[in-house]
């Protein structure tokens, strides 16, 4: 018999103030094989994935910021660790820019995020263990063949301080 458990935080609702940025708990199905849980229904996404990657992040290491002209992002965080995730508004004129956001996600609130092009985006990982991330990004890296440049434009060494992970 499958029983559906939310996940641990789930009365944690995350406010979005960045328009286009999607924020979705997701649920596990437990059952006495283990569980289940869908990360992504073509009826419940605004963008199509392109391709999937899954990266290992070590505790205490930060992934960007970064940010991606055509590029929309579906990260998964299912844990086995925990992630402070962090979103500036990078788009000139949009009726956020500027706004930023920063929650955590993870093996105690499982979560789905969609980051569209002209945020910057970075997610640092916060726990003692390992944690791993899947990626649906709506482009292919590289493009077909990958024989594109690469959409990306990296901001790990900008002394500014505007994208700095607190």
């Amino acid at each position: 018999m499958s029983q559906e458990k939310s996940p641990a935080n789930e009365g944690d609702v995350v406010e979005v103030i960045i328009e286009g940025v999607e924020v979705t708990a997701l649920r596990y199905f437990h059952d006495d094989r283990g569980w289940l849980s869908e990360v992504f229904r073509n009826d419940e996404l605004s963008v199509v994935p392109a391709m999937a990657y899954v990266s290992e992040t070590h505790p205490g290491v930060a992934r960007g910021p970064h940010e991606h002209r055509d590029q929309t992002d579906i990260f998964i965080f299912m844990g086995p660790s925990t992630f402070r995730m962090y979103l500036w508004d990078n788009r000139p004129g949009g009726p956020t820019e500027g706004r930023k956001m920063r929650f955590d996600v993870g093996v105690d609130r499982p979560t789905r995020v969609v980051v569209p092009p002209g945020v910057v985006h970075a997610y640092k990982n916060i726990g003692s263990g390992q944690g791993l991330v899947l990626n649906c990004p709506d482009q292919l890296y590289a493009g077909e063949g990958r024989k594109e440049p690469v959409d990306e434009i990296r901001w790990e060494e900008d002394t500014s301080g505007r994208f700095s992970l607190d």
